[in-house]
Order: structure tokens, then C-alpha cells, then sequence
């Protein structure tokens, strides 16, 4: 076949084919025009999944009369200007290819008005032509009607899916765009039933209420907010305790620069930032945004903009998992929180983290110990135990000196220790709360230099790639981090001759493997820390106490007393809850006391 300048049509259809997969796809473009357009309100209506239609309305800046035809030509865009402005991206759309592209596979209708205009103008794509444009009456801002999707394209239409999991994936992506921009309310109703309707949220509680009604309130009540800024990036946002991990990744939300994404470096920083406090194969819940200068991530490295390129990725992942690592740090313990269990089985309606029971311990409660809205540590405080007698032994303190897991009473069949606080009552699952405290004082050990090296009398050799063992004497300065030496011995061989004593009788082979997948593929790893602190959580599991082991009233206060001080000390080394609170206001609720 002879070499020939492909018709403008057929270039544009195969543009669709990489911009538009499906309908979603056609309301994520439009939608993210409209936002950069600085819209305050959106709205979306949907027929039959989207290939019937999909009419985006918004209140923004409007399209110029004469500018309407080129908004429908491909490479046409108000966004960027040279070269330079892709350094610097700071819209969500710039490509200049959304709307000529959803043009050639549907029919498509485009209104506006700017305010500067006594109306609005209207011009339609027929069969590929533009044609002309007409006065139509319409407020400021642009409506963009898409009708019969794929008519025109029989192999695409084949691979949309029934009408509902087409309106499914649409009201995704319209929640995605909704947790991404908080300043513009959205509506979205499909087939005239409204599915979606935020109002714009501008002040903290407003973004609360828009999670909450996207996320679900129980994912609101689980979670704590966070906002911290380093080296030039800012994380803020929501992170689920660990206790309220899931059994997919369905409740994941990251925003880059005000952009929505699905990225795996991003993904796994996070994961690695809960790995110490989460069962194997659960997944945690999150809403992040991370704002960083736009010259330092490339937004040009998917046709939909659903990944990102970074220029320094491995700082990127280190700042996401340290900061996710540092605020989990703080699920200690503390007074004005309610506790890691599940409360909701027992008080329904008054589920873990109620907002009147939280606003009312918090009221109370000094703020350094007010968990999870800062990046702060808090430590518990406490004085010496004011002597009141149970038999013969001090229990009790009076109020102001009661720590926050206060003073135990007695043990529960041997399995849960019962203690009295100035609020209420304390129950701690005591071999999950002993496992947590023996982890973290034997990872405080082993960080503190006293973890051992041991030179191997026969090295491990390795048959490596030619890239891998590049890495790996590349790298060599992290692995000798962590206690192992690594050598280069042949063009694809390496030599493992030192590792840390903990890993002297295990495999290493498998590991050091698994240490360049992790360097190659995202530039760090913490493979050897993870296989340092699984061996290190099945000794603390094993040296725990168990269940139906008495203690006596001193062990249990000295087990409460080092909680309140241990580092994720509300999750066991599995993820299980360790304790929970019951208020007065509760019990009295129980018992229909002041009725």
C-alpha cells in the first residue's frame, strides 16, 4: 500500500480511539474543560449509559462566538501556547483534542455565552462538518451535548458494556472529579433520576461533608485528616485507620496538582506506609491530594491524563510514604479518642468516631492529644496513681490525673482487661495490645544499632541480569545500609558476602531479587526492613501473653501505661483493633438513665 495523508475524519476517530473508551471517558474530558474554565457548578445529565447522551452544563467563562468553530478543531487550545507551557501545566486539559475528537464519534452540539454577550451561540458537528453558528438564548457559561456515541463506529460501540455498568463507571468518575475539586458543586443525574448533587465546599467542614457523602459517613467517622509540607510538596487529605482496612482497593483516592490518577508509584507508597499495621491482603482507605510544582511532574505521558511522570520520583515516594508512615505513628492511645474497635456492633447509630461523642471528648481534651489532625506525636501524660483501694491494691486516680486508658479493674475470662477512666470504661484486648508494644520495643532495638551483621564463609552468588547487576553496584550504598554486602563479580552475577544476623539462617536470594525489581521499578525499596519486621512481629506474636493468662491489677496498669506511650499502639502487628472506650453517656443510654 502506498504512503498517503490520512482524511481528517479518520485522524480524529483514531484520536477518539486513544482519548475515548467509554462514555465516562467523554464526561471526565468535558467536565475537566468546564473546571478549567473556573465554573463554580456543574451539572450532568445521562440517557441510556451515555451512548444515548451526555450533556455537561456549566457557569464558567464561556467560549467567544468566533472562537466556537476552533474549539472544535483538533490542536485548537486557549491552554498552552509554546513548548515552555508544558513545564508548566497548571489546567487539567491542554491537549486540545477532548472535543474534536468526541465530535467524530458522536453528534455533537456546543453552546456558550460570555459575559460580555447579550446571548449565547450554538454550533453543531453534522456527520464530521461543522456547521453553522446560530443565536440561541442560554446563561453565561457552555453546554456541551453529546448524542449516539459510536454511531458512526461499529467495532467501538461492540465493546460498550450493558446500559447499567456504563452508568456505573459514569458516576465514578463524576465522584473521582467531585473529591478532586472541591470549590465546584456537581450534579449528575441519570435518566432524569439525580444519583449526585454537592454543593461547591470551600471551609474544612464542607469537604468533610462532600467525603462523606461520596466516601460514606462510616468512612468519615474512621478517618483522620492530615496535612503536612516538605521539600517543596504538600500532602493533605484523609487516611482511614488501619482498622478500617478493606478487602479491595475500592476506596482509594489520590489528586496530583488538582488532577485525579491512578498511578502505582503513588499507590504504593501509600501501601508501604501501612504495611506495618495492616493484615496481609487487606488495603487501606484514602483521599489524598499532593500539590507539588508543576514543573516537577509531567502530565503529557497519558493520552486520558490518568498517569503522571515525576521528575524525581523516589523523593516523591519517600515524602507520600513517610508522611503516611509518621501520621499512623500517632494511633496511640490518647484522651478525646474513642478507640480502634468497631463500636458500631455495640452502639448502632454511634458508630467509632460519632461526631457529637468526638466533638464533646475533644472539647474536654488538651489539643496534643487530639490524634490525627496534625502531624504532630502526642505522648500520653500521666502522674503517679492517687491511692484509692480496691482490696489492697491502688486503682483508681481522681479526675485530671487519669491517664487516657486510666486504671484497670479487673481482667474478663482472661482475655480483656477492664479499666476505669474519667470518662467511662476501658476494654483492651490485652495479647493484641502486648504483641503491638513487644513490635514496636523490639524494631526500637534493632534500629538502635543493636542488630548484629554476619559475614557469610560462603557468599550467595546470584545470575542476574546485565541491567540488574548494573543496579545493584549502583546501589551499593543501600544495601550496605541495611547490613549487606553486595559485590559485582561477573558481567550478570552478584555476590552476597555480609547480611544482618536476623536473615542469617533464611534464603536471601528471593529478597535481594525482589530489592531490584523495587529499585528499578520505583527507585527505593523497604524489602529488607519488611523482612526484618515480619520476623521481628512472629517473635512478638509468640512472646505475647495469651489469652486466659492471669494478671495481676499492676501488670495490667503497666501494660495501659506502655500502650499510651507505644507507637501504633491502637492496631496489633496484624491490624486487629486493641481497644475501645465506652462513655458515660453511653452506659446511661444503655440503662435509659435521665429518661
Amino acid at each position: 500500500m502506498a504512503i498517503r495523508v490520512l482524511a481528517a475524519e479518520l485522524v480524529n476517530q483514531i484520536a477518539a480511539g486513544e482519548v475515548i473508551e467509554r462514555p465516562a471517558s467523554v464526561v471526565k474530558e468535558l467536565v475537566e474543560n468546564s473546571l478549567d474554565a473556573q465554573a463554580h457548578s456543574v451539572s450532568i445529565e445521562v440517557e441510556k449509559g451515555g451512548v444515548g447522551l451526555v450533556r455537561v452544563r456549566d457557569d464558567g467563562q464561556g467560549i467567544e462566538r468566533d472562537e466556537l468553530p476552533l474549539a472544535l478543531a483538533r490542536h485548537a487550545t486557549s491552554k498552552i501556547a509554546a513548548f515552555n507551557d508544558l513545564e508548566s501545566l497548571a489546567t487539567l486539559g491542554f491537549r486540545g483534542e477532548a472535543l474534536p475528537s468526541i465530535a467524530s464519534v458522536s453528534r455533537l452540539t456546543l453552546t456558550s455565552r460570555t459575559a460580555a454577550e447579550p446571548h449565547g451561540w450554538r454550533v453543531s458537528v453534522i456527520d464530521g462538518a461543522i456547521g453553522p453558528i446560530e443565536p440561541v438564548a442560554h446563561p453565561v457559561g457552555t453546554s456541551v451535548e453529546v448524542r449516539d456515541l459510536f454511531f458512526n463506529v461499529p467495532a467501538r460501540r461492540k465493546f460498550v458494556r450493558s446500559e447499567n455498568t456504563e452508568q456505573q463507571h459514569i458516576a465514578r468518575i463524576v465522584e473521582r472529579l467531585a473529591l478532586a475539586s472541591f470549590s465546584a458543586g456537581f450534579s449528575l443525574k441519570i435518566r432524569g433520576k439525580s444519583v449526585l448533587a454537592v454543593p461547591p465546599a470551600s471551609g474544612q467542614l464542607g469537604r468533610e461533608q462532600r467525603v462523606a457523602t461520596i466516601c460514606g459517613a462510616e468512612f468519615l467517622e474512621h478517618a483522620f485528616y492530615i496535612e503536612h509540607t516538605a521539600l517543596g510538596m504538600r500532602l493533605s487529605g484523609w487516611l482511614a485507620a488501619p482498622t478500617f482496612s478493606r478487602s479491595q482497593a475500592d476506596l482509594q483516592y489520590f489528586c496530583v496538582n488538582g488532577r485525579m490518577l491512578r498511578d502505582r508509584m503513588l499507590g504504593n507508597a501509600v501501601r508501604v506506609g501501612y504495611r506495618d499495621v495492616l493484615f496481609s491482603g487487606r488495603h487501606p482507605a484514602y483521599l489524598l491530594h499532593l500539590d507539588l510544582d508543576s514543573r516537577a511532574v509531567d502530565c503529557n505521558a497519558h493520552p486520558q491524563k490518568l498517569e503522571v511522570r515525576f521528575r524525581d520520583p523516589r523523593s516523591v515516594h519517600d515524602f507520600i510514604f513517610r508522611t503516611v508512615e509518621h501520621a499512623l505513628v500517632a494511633t496511640r492511645p490518647a484522651t478525646g479518642v474513642l478507640g480502634s474497635a468497631n463500636r458500631a456492633a455495640l452502639f448502632p447509630g454511634h458508630g467509632p468516631g460519632h461526631r457529637d461523642e468526638i466533638n464533646a471528648l475533644q472539647a474536654n481534651a488538651a489539643p496534643e492529644n487530639q490524634v490525627g489532625m496534625l502531624l504532630g506525636e502526642p505522648r500520653a501524660e500521666y502522674r503517679p496513681t492517687a491511692v484509692h483501694h480496691h482490696g489492697a491494691t491502688a486503682v483508681h486516680a481522681t479526675a485530671g490525673t487519669v491517664p487516657p486508658l486510666g486504671y484497670a479493674l479487673a481482667q474478663l475470662h482472661g482475655v480483656y482487661i477492664l479499666a476505669e477512666t474519667s470518662d467511662g470504661l476501658v476494654l483492651v484486648d490485652m495479647h493484641a495490645a502486648h504483641e503491638r508494644v513487644l513490635y514496636e520495643r523490639l524494631k526500637n532495638s534493632l534500629n538502635g544499632g543493636a542488630a548484629a551483621h554476619q559475614r557469610l564463609l560462603v557468599p550467595v552468588t546470584l545470575a542476574v541480569s546485565r541491567d540488574e547487576a548494573e543496579l545493584a553496584e549502583r546501589e551499593q550504598h543501600q544495601f550496605a545500609e541495611l547490613g549487606f554486602e553486595i559485590d559485582r563479580i561477573d558481567r550478570e552475577q552478584i555476590a552476597v558476602r555480609q547480611v544482618p544476623a536476623l536473615f542469617a539462617d533464611r534464603d536471601v536470594g528471593p529478597i535481594v531479587r525482589d530489592v531490584l525489581a523495587d529499585l528499578r521499578q520505583h527507585g527505593t525499596t523497604r524489602r529488607f526492613i519488611e523482612g526484618a519486621n515480619e520476623l521481628l512481629a512472629t517473635v512478638a506474636c509468640h512472646a505475647a501473653v495469651r489469652a486466659h493468662r492471669e494478671l495481676t491489677l499492676p501488670e495490667m496498669n503497666a501494660l495501659l501505661r506502655e500502650m499510651e506511650t507505644t507507637d501504633r499502639a491502637d492496631q496489633c502487628n496484624h491490624g486487629r483493633p486493641t481497644w475501645t472506650r465506652i462513655t458515660m453517656p453511653e452506659l446511661d443510654r444503655l440503662f435509659l438513665r435521665g429518661r
